[in-house]
């Protein structure tokens, strides 16, 4: 006997149920009417255990037209899951349950929506108590299950694997697939427009990635939003959110990616993704021109110049002359209906407006000039418009079907948008300075004889020219002949993509005032504050000291550091490379670097803040490392170079630099002198410069954090922050105290005494635990063997907790005790009168010395290649 459940079936007159009922769990062949239960009358017809989910045929607008099967959150009403959003059933349907599975039809019979083929008979269905719908069977294993065919949302337990994806739904109202897409690839999660990624994950600020490993599948859970590797043991990206104990992802209509978390019937945003409305592709309909509102969040939509709405009905715009129209792209259905005797023309959109695919896609052609580009254009029926970047030439095709268009505040952007536009032969165009090309009705012998005219008189023109200013010219080029020319360089520098906005060096000479407020220095230059004419405070750091290489190779290292964003690294805001200048303009750090706050004379640096500060340098030494495309070592990782923001917020500067310096300034890097205190020993031997270089001397850094002092100065036993203190040659048990505090700090370690190493500022304000927490991680970075060392994605686990440090070698650690020896002494010999660079880790059979000859001729062969690590 074959066994049917009308589960709903809505009457024509109404949109109530002839029955609704409450269950946990229909089970075949043993359901019986006597296991119904009325309960309401909103097409509910089975709850999860405790109530948190229900399932229900349910119309979710106010007009009672579109029914869908559905997995609703009850205290929020919020749908987790539809079946047939595609296909509605409107105010009459059936859904059936039966051994083959679910379907649902309309009351004409006509097909909606069905479970694929199962292998097995079903026996049950079933709601969990995280959302998930569950056809089981009679075994109660899992025949289907919702979690498996995700729509637009995903909740706590539920994994969105590589290779499946979200879709949004059209409206609120109308769950049908809509234009924006969530992809999940073994890199990155993703928001796709028409094949066409417009954000990503990885590129959020609250973002922590991890490089190293593949992703598998995207979860959302109490803590926040995480992309798994390694079947879930590696975090590969990760968003930590406020603790909440219902949480859920859902890709909106709007185009966004939202993660929101539930407190009975309340609701609250933790993240959205991209925040900017205006990176939303079609948030303005096709040519609308979108500006953020920062007051209200609200994106403000508007049609450009020459431009008005299609219709009070549309978002989008057409041209204003209602003689030109927009063309159709070749892969449309309406392309064959377009008449052959048209013309292709360029309405220009002005500076200001870009396009979301040029932070996504590269460039059609580089170093082309507008025609070649508008020509490549007008040959591709799919392309549709344009985009120039004026400065480097590159050509962006804006192909199939347009989006909406960003208005950049930047005053430096400097892209210039065409619109392609399809104008009859026959049309004649006005005189219009927005218009690139025009045509009108002209005589053929006036076509040939102009041309021909025009090009013999600036012939002429050019000749006479030429011959009055040759001997100018030849006097000039005499004049410069031994000096080198950057000319062409200069050309150059407009071919290579991806570059940083390029200041001219009198702009940023007005910006700083003539350089006169200078807010720091170091070994590749000095740092002025400056304000730009929209009032944006600056830092603009003079390179000096550069090597040989020629502009192109600054500009293309610039472009690397340029397009590296992350929350805990200095933004690059822009360039200068005029002739031989070379200047960086850097977001501006309020509360300047490490070092002051923490080593000078100002209000003691809390526990909680010390922690931030490492955890915020930890990330973004890690970003460098892990989840840059190209890999970079810092090489100089130090107080000095980790920048400050409102509410200690932590910043890594100069990353990236270290291919910028020549071979004198390399090797000033590499002694005491230049960085005292960070040096790894490998930097001193022929070993390879690695990340886990940077590891060695964030170690160092993390003991000055504890400590409050610097690591190669000396103090009496009371910490005081007077360097000239008397001095003394033991490393720990004299009455004058340590010189060297990291052999301090293994001596403590060793002896379990970690209190003795906080900073005496804080007068107990730090719990033993804690200390012993950033010590042990500490020495575990400055192990003597750099394959000992952790990786810095480990040092932001171990400082957050998520797994426990690791117990530091001894055996590694050792040299430590020796490097505590040599400072001594050479801090005697500094006492004397001597100005000395140490060489404290010399090479096999070479007799220990302190003598600046054998140091300086040891480091000599170093060179800013080797500096600059992998990459």
């Amino acid at each position: 006997m074959e066994f049917v459940l009308f589960l709903l079936i809505l009457s024509l007159s109404s949109t109530i149920p002839v029955f609704s009922f409450t269950l946990t769990e229909f089970v075949y062949p043993n359901f019986t009417a006597s296991n119904l239960q009325f309960v309401d009358s909103t097409g509910s017809f089975l709850v999860s255990r405790n109530g948190t989910f229900k399932a229900a045929i349910f119309n979710p607008g106010s007009e009672q037209v579109n029914f869908y099967l559905c997995v609703i959150h009850v205290e929020s009403n919020t749908i987790i899951w539809s079946a047939n959003g595609d296909a509605p059933v409107s105010n009459s349907g059936i859904m059936r349950l039966t051994k083959n599975g679910m379907s649902i039809t309309a009351e004409d019979g006509s097909f909606k929506w069905s479970t694929p083929p199962l292998k097995l008979a079903v026996h049950a269905m079933q709601l969990t108590e995280a959302g998930n719908l569950l056809l089981l069977d009679q075994f109660n294993g899992t025949l289907w299950q919702s979690f498996n065919h995700p729509t637009d949302t995903i909740v706590i337990g539920q994994k969105l694997h590589v290779g499946r994806m979200l879709s949004s739904a059209i409206a609120g109202d109308n769950l049908s697939k809509g234009h924006y897409r969530l992809s999940l690839t073994s890199s990155d999660a993703m928001l796709q427009w028409q094949g066409l990624t417009y954000w990503k994950l990885s590129m959020e600020a609250k973002a922590y990635t991890n490089s190293n490993y593949a992703v598998e599948y995207m979860s959302v859970n109490q803590t926040g939003l995480y992309l798994f590797g390694q079947s879930g043991s590696v975090v590969v990206i990760m968003v930590n959110l406020l603790q909440s104990t219902f949480r859920i992802a859902k890709l909106d209509d709007s185009g966004q990616l939202i993660v929101v978390s539930f407190v009975g019937s309340d609701i609250k945003r933790d993240f959205v993704g991209p925040e900017d409305g205006c990176r939303v592709p079609y948030v303005c309909g096709g040519l609308g021109v979108c500006t953020s509102n920062v007051l209200s969040g609200n994106p403000k939509c508007s049609c450009p110049a020459n431009f008005n709405l299609r219709s009070h009905n549309s978002s989008s715009c057409v041209p204003s002359d209602s003689s030109y129209s927009l063309p159709v792209s070749c892969n449309s259905t309406s392309y064959s209906n377009l008449s052959n005797s048209s013309s292709m023309l360029y309405i220009r959109l002005g500076f200001g407006l870009d396009y979301f695919t040029t932070d996504f896609t590269k460039p059609f052609r580089f170093a082309v000039n507008l025609s070649v580009c508008q020509n490549l254009c007008s040959v591709d029926c799919s392309c549709l418009a344009i985009f120039y970047a004026n400065s480097s030439g590159s050509c962006y095709k804006l192909e199939d079907e347009i989006g909406s268009i960003m208005l950049r505040t930047s005053r430096n952007n400097d892209l210039l948008g065409f619109v392609k536009i399809r104008v009859g032969v026959s049309t004649t165009l006005g005189d219009n300075d927005n218009f690139d090309q025009e045509s009108a009705d002209f005589p053929l012998v006036g076509i040939v004889i102009l041309p021909i005219t025009g090009i013999f008189l600036l012939m002429a023109l050019g000749f006479i020219l030429w011959r009055r200013s040759r001997p100018q010219r030849m006097g000039k080029i005499r004049s410069k002949k031994s000096q080198p020319s950057s000319s062409s360089e200069d050309l150059d520098v407009f071919s290579i993509p991806g570059l940083p906005v390029r200041f001219e060096y009198k702009q940023l000479e007005a910006a700083t005032d003539n350089f006169k407020t200078q807010i720091g220095t170091g070994g590749f230059g000095a740092v002025y504050k400056g304000v730009l004419p929209d009032n944006t405070l600056v830092a603009v750091k003079k390179i000096i000291n550069l090597g040989i290489q020629g502009q192109r190779d600054f500009c293309t290292e610039i472009a690397i550091i340029g397009n590296i964003h992350h929350i805990n690294l200095v933004k690059l805001k822009g360039f200068c490379a005029q002739e031989r200048q070379r200047l960086l303009v850097y977001e501006y750090m309020n509360r300047g670097s490490l070092d002051r706050t923490l080593f000078g004379n100002v209000p003691v640096l809390e526990w909680q803040e010390r922690v931030e500060i490492a955890l915020g340098s930890a990330r973004g030494l890690a970003y460098l490392h892990s989840g840059c495309e190209q890999k970079i070592v810092h090489c100089d990782v130090k107080p000095e170079n980790i920048l400050l923001h409102d509410n200690f917020q932590a910043k890594i500067s100069d990353f990236g630099l270290s291919k910028l310096l020549n071979r004198e300034q390399s090797s000033l890097i590499t002694t005491m002198r230049g960085t005292r205190g960070y040096l790894a020993p490998e930097w001193l031997t022929s070993s390879a410069i690695s990340d886990k270089t940077d590891v060695y001397s964030f170690g160092m850094v993390l003991l000055e954090i504890v400590s409050g002092r610097k690591n190669c100065s000396l103090r009496t036993q009371s910490h005081s922050l007077d360097d000239t203190a008397t001095r003394d040659h033991s490393s720990s048990s004299s009455a004058h105290g340590l010189s060297y505090f990291p052999l301090f700090a293994l001596e403590m370690h060793e002896q379990g005494r970690y209190l003795e190493l906080a900073d005496p500022k804080l007068e107990g304000r730090v719990s033993a635990g804690d200390i012993e927490k950033f010590v042990r991680v500490a020495l575990c970075c400055v192990h003597e063997e750099p394959s000992l060392r952790p990786t810095m994605v480990s040092v932001v686990s171990m400082l957050e907790g998520e797994i426990p440090p690791t117990e530091p070698r001894m055996e590694s650690l050792n040299f430590l005790r020796f490097y505590g020896r040599r400072f001594s002494e050479a801090s005697t010999m500094e006492e004397a009168g001597g100005q000395i660079d140490v060489m404290l880790y010399p090479q096999a059979n070479t007799p220990h010395t302190t003598s600046r000859s054998v140091s300086n001729a040891y480091f000599s062969y170093i060179s800013s290649q080797q500096i600059s690590g992998p990459r």
